[in-house]
């Protein structure tokens, strides 16, 4: 390896606002986080589903008033 052109590695902490904290080894001395595979809702299995400003309603008033085109083919 050449010498001088690799950065150098710590050995730290990370820390996570719940309060979980992992050992590792990085080029940051100190390294803090807002969200962890603790407490990610994806990863608890508490994650909410939210239809945000009724995009399922508003799709389904827009197309429902759209009549299915006939499938039959004219001879």
């Amino acid at each position: 390896m050449k010498q001088g052109i690799h950065p150098e590695y710590f050995e730290t902490n990370v820390r996570c606002a719940c309060g979980a904290e992992v050992e590792t080894r990085t080029t940051m001395k100190d390294l803090h986080l807002e969200i962890c595979s603790k407490c990610h809702p994806f990863f608890t299995g508490k994650q909410k589903l939210l239809d945000t400003a009724g995009r399922i309603e508003k799709f389904q008033r827009k197309y429902s008033k759209v009549k299915p085109q006939d499938s039959t083919i004219p001879q």
